[in-house]
């Protein structure tokens, strides 16, 4: 829950006093606020337990309400104060942290696809192909839960750079299947490369073991959550294929 970032009374012209309490997730505009109450004979009190951060806040606002005092004539020249905009209690909350890194991991990876010309499904597509070897369109998007001509799209966007084909199935000429190329190979490592280097930035304060828990601890919840494809049992068709055997 939010709480009081500031707090005080005011006088109106005829001197009854009010009221003012500022709850903001951008402490800088309470101090636009109260400069235009500068003739308002506005006095801020701060509570008991504030912190170092909330107590700068309250002094740029009192000093702004004054008229700039020390800080300049406009609230623009008031320095926004050094605390986190998020709840604390808040972070105690499991599923909001992975909210709220999951956006940021999510923004960091589609900045380096996009830097390519691929979105999220195209670095699916292909992790799943190098993965489980070739396959079927309708087996694609039975496994990642695309609709059918979405999937086709990615497909024939991965085709025409060069990435993936669409070739004869080795075992079932009847049957097309998707695979990827040799220099799909190497352009995906070199992609994976890159996202790695995205987990460096967004693990930055994770030792190496600390960041292999993480990771194990992740596909834990992941493998939890995950629904196997529909018509698919866990156990049964669900993951790698088999190894072929004969000829």
């Amino acid at each position: 829950m939010e709480q009081p970032i500031v707090n005080g009374v005011a006088c109106d012209a005829s001197g009854a006093a009010f009221a003012v309490v500022g709850i903001s997730n951008m402490p800088t505009d309470w101090a636009k606020v109260f400069s235009s109450l500068a003739g308002a004979d506005l006095t801020l009190d701060a509570a008991t337990g504030r912190t170092g951060g909330e107590q700068a806040l309250l002094r740029a606002v009192a000093e702004a309400a004054a008229g700039g005092t020390g800080r300049g004539d406009t609230p623009d020249a008031v320095p926004p104060p050094s605390m986190s905009m998020t709840p604390p209690s808040v972070l105690n909350l499991n599923a909001y942290l992975m909210y709220a890194l999951g956006k940021v991991a999510r923004r960091r990876l589609t900045e380096r696809l996009e830097a390519r010309g691929l979105r999220l499904w195209h670095l699916t597509v292909m992790t799943l192909l190098a993965d489980l070897g070739p396959q079927m369109k309708t087996a694609l998007a039975s496994r990642l839960d695309m609709n059918a001509s979405d999937l086709v799209k990615i497909v024939n966007d991965l085709a025409r750079i060069g990435q993936v084909d669409c070739v004869r199935d080795r075992t079932d000429r009847r049957r097309v299947v998707v695979e990827l190329t040799a220099e799909g190979r190497t352009y995906l490592a070199g992609l994976s490369a890159e996202i790695a280097s995205a987990d460096d930035e967004i693990l930055a304060p994770l030792d190496a073991a600390e960041r292999e828990q993480l990771g194990s601890l992740l596909r834990r919840v992941h493998g939890h959550l995950e629904r196997p494809p529909a018509g698919v049992a866990r156990g049964r068709g669900y993951g790698p294929p088999a190894p072929r055997t004969g000829n």
